[in-house]
């Protein structure tokens, strides 16, 4: 300890320039960074406390013992690790001991390392360690002389519910673990910190999107759907002056939401002084094409998408820098990024997004402090799960009133967010971005299909007939097993098929065969599952649909006559019989559809954007308790952070990456395998199938499943030219992590 101490209080070891991180610089530099990042909540309420937080985090390594590790660890010999954050904790529990705020701050400096604990069983955990009175006086000799001790008197505290200091303790976790991050990546990658943040102005984004506009406009037919586009985007340009808040953009099929909703988040942005958009989008096939898109407008580098199949398999969770030699600038920024969000324009996931949001973990957390003082759009905003929506829209609004947020619900068949049913949305104000009349008037302009309901529940067999008389024509089903069970039915014909069976790039080279049948008039019948349903630019003429829920149908109805041909496309919704539907909300959808469509006994209510509404509102009122069916507001309550971590899961099961032996997959295989990255692991995507567990387990078993790598499987059954992977029966979502 003497060396330790004649040389000062270290926090890290030495860098590659021979300097040593010293404590004090250590912990001031991260108390300034957790500062900063914090003064979007409460309007800068708790950036005192904030302060606190970062000097206190690594107090702890005060301790003579972690200091002779250090030591020990910087002449490369062998150390037993010594734990410095719970000491750091029990030295906040013994000199705070009158603080009203003293167990969030415990909580916070405890975990940010090993993540957020239960509030109550961590006191106890601590208890022993504040009564070594001499670690605690050299600690507290540390902190008066070492610091600036504006820390004596109580600060001050707003007077918030359990769930608002529920949602801030997360937020100044965040602060603090990418303040103390940052801070020891400068210490030791001095070059990649200096990386960071070189993000091109909104100002400078918004001029690309209006020059883009002003030329897609000027190169643009004079059709109905052209005009209904235009006006969108300028109605959302104009109501972007608006304050920040909650607002809905309701836009049919085709009318151009992708860029619009841009328009009126950058716009937004920049009238409200907010620093990022942040896109959350539910679906895979989506994500790739809006960020394609909206490269094509602002540049290459000006979107970062973060999701797992932009993402090396272990980055999301060990924030590893150390890959990224011999890339260009603006690469190594996005990968670095990826991280904690700070970049401009972030392209998600809603499960990526709200699972983060409801996580303890500090890598998982790291990015939160980044929605404060954002505008976040959420594409296909009914797709949010219903069983989850209490919790879900509790944090949204809080969001919102307490750390700068805007929120957009961006959808053509809108949730029904207002009710008796949903008491955390009683009170707030939702803006329509297209008012009511303006989207019923869009939704008759842009009307390019009918709609049939069969009356009477029909057979596979009788399906398959029905199917085979159409020279081109999509069937959707509710599950992969209806849908196999269909093609069997359909041998004779030309049949393709597509769902999450088929690795991403067979279902590649299936829609450009469907395509190229389409576009040269050449007969294809496509079996699919609800993968095609969102964002998938296919065209048919006539597509039979599998009762769902009614959201899910309009969806469906997406793919007839998608380029508005002047012959109205067909959408035929049929009960299947005997059919065996999925559990739980998607059942529980079902039923309510059947109620509008079978009881009001007309389709032309589908082509009414308020039916939705009505839709959304009877299913979330039937579903009562179960929107927050894992009981997660309770867990919040109690801050027990594990347990609502455990509890939040929009993929209720875990699920196993499998590598289909498809096509050239090897070569993509060896690659990732040899050089391991996150462009390997990328390129090896498309050759993925996501598998649940408890499935997984039995094919093992039976090797049909064999594991490459740790966490990575290879399928050494079938797999089928048209079907894809064979057995497996459910169907995990098509949401991604």
């Amino acid at each position: 300890m003497d060396a330790a101490m004649n040389n000062g209080i270290y926090a890290h070891t030495r860098n590659a320039r021979g300097e040593w991180h010293m404590l004090r610089e250590h912990l001031l530099s991260t108390a300034n960074k957790a500062k900063c990042f914090s003064k979007g909540f409460y309007k800068g309420a708790y950036m005192d406390w904030v302060w606190l937080i970062g000097v206190l985090h690594d107090l702890g390594k005060i301790n003579p013992l972690f200091q002779e590790y250090l030591i020990l660890a910087d002449q490369k010999r062998k150390a037993a690790k010594v734990p410095h954050s719970p000491w750091s904790a029990a030295y906040i529990y013994r000199r705070f001991r009158s603080w009203a705020n003293r167990d969030d701050i415990a909580l916070i400096s405890a975990g940010h390392h090993a993540g957020l604990n239960y509030a109550e069983s961590l006191k106890l955990n601590l208890s022993s360690m504040y009564q070594d009175k001499k670690l605690m006086m050299l600690m507290d000799d540390f902190f008066k002389k070492c610091m600036i001790d504006n820390c004596q008197k109580n600060l001050a505290i707003n007077k918030l519910d359990v769930f608002q200091r529920e949602l801030l303790i997360r937020m100044m976790f965040s602060a603090l673990i990418d303040a103390d991050r940052l801070d020891t990546e400068k210490h030791f990658e001095p070059d990649k910190a200096e990386t960071r943040g070189k993000n091109e102005p909104l100002a400078d984004l918004l001029k690309k999107l209006k020059a883009s506009q002003k030329e897609k406009i000027s190169e643009s037919e004079p059709t109905i759907v052209n005009r209904v586009r235009k006006e969108v985007y300028i109605k959302c340009l104009r109501e972007a002056n608006s304050k920040s808040g909650f607002f809905r953009l309701t836009v049919p099929t085709g009318g151009g939401k992708t860029r619009s909703s841009l328009a009126f988040a950058l716009r937004h942005a920049l009238i409200n002084g907010q620093k990022r958009i942040i896109y959350a989008i539910p679906y895979t096939s989506i994500i790739d094409q809006t960020a394609s898109e909206y490269r094509k407008i602002l540049g290459d580098y000006a979107i970062l998408e973060h999701h797992s199949q932009a993402s090396n398999k272990f980055g999301n969770e060990a924030n590893d820098v150390t890959t990224l030699e011999g890339q260009e600038e603006n690469m190594i920024r996005l990968h670095l990024a990826e991280e904690n969000w700070d970049s401009n324009i972030i392209i998600t996931t809603t499960v990526q997004l709200f699972e983060s949001l409801f996580s303890n973990k500090a890598a998982r957390c790291r990015k939160l402090h980044r929605l404060a003082e954002s505008v976040i759009i959420f594409d296909e905003a009914q797709t949010l799960p219903p069983e989850l929506l209490k919790p879900t829209m509790n944090v949204l609004k809080d969001l919102v009133e307490n750390y700068g947020a805007s929120i957009v619900f961006c959808t053509a068949t809108q949730p029904a967010l207002k009710g008796d049913y949903l008491e955390e949305f009683k009170n707030i104000v939702i803006t329509d971005i297209i008012t009511e009349t303006e989207y019923k008037k869009h939704f008759g302009e842009l009307k390019r299909v009918d709609y049939e309901i069969l009356q009477n529940a029909v057979s596979l067999d009788e399906l398959s007939r029905i199917v085979a008389k159409y020279p081109q024509v999509l069937v959707i089903m509710n599950t992969r097993r209806d849908a196999a069970a269909l093609i069997a039915k359909m041998a004779e014909s030309d049949c393709l098929h597509l769902s999450t069976l088929l690795c991403g790039a067979h279902r590649k080279k299936v829609l450009d065969e469907v395509k190229n049948r389409l576009d040269n008039k050449k007969p294809v019948r496509l079996i699919s599952t609800q993968v095609v349903e969102a964002g998938v630019d296919l065209d048919f003429p006539v597509v039979y649909r599998a009762l769902g829920p009614l959201d899910r149908i309009v969806q469906a109805a997406g793919r007839c006559n998608r380029n508005g041909k002047p012959e109205k496309g067909k959408v035929v919704v049929f009960r299947l019989a005997d059919e065996r539907s999925p559990r739980g909300p998607y059942k529980a959808g079902i039923e309510k559809t059947e109620i509008l469509l079978w009881e009001k006994g007309s389709s032309d209510i589908l082509h009414d954007p308020k039916i939705y509404e009505e839709y959304f509102s009877m299913l979330y009122s039937s579903l009562g308790n179960d929107l927050d069916k894992k009981k997660i507001q309770i867990s919040r309550s109690q801050l027990d952070f594990p347990e609502t971590a455990s509890l939040y899961r929009i993929i209720e099961s875990n699920t196993l990456p499998v590598v289909a032996r498809y096509a050239d997959y090897m070569q993509f295989l060896d690659d990732w395998r040899y050089h391991p990255s996150r462009e390997t692991w990328r390129s090896l995507q498309p050759y993925i199938v996501n598998v649940f567990e408890w499935e997984a387990r039995g094919y093992l078993q039976e090797g049909m499943m064999a594991s490459i790598s740790d966490g990575l499987y290879i399928w050494e059954g079938r797999y089928d030219d048209v079907k894809g992977i064979e057995k497996i029966q459910y169907d995990p979502s098509d949401l991604i992590i």
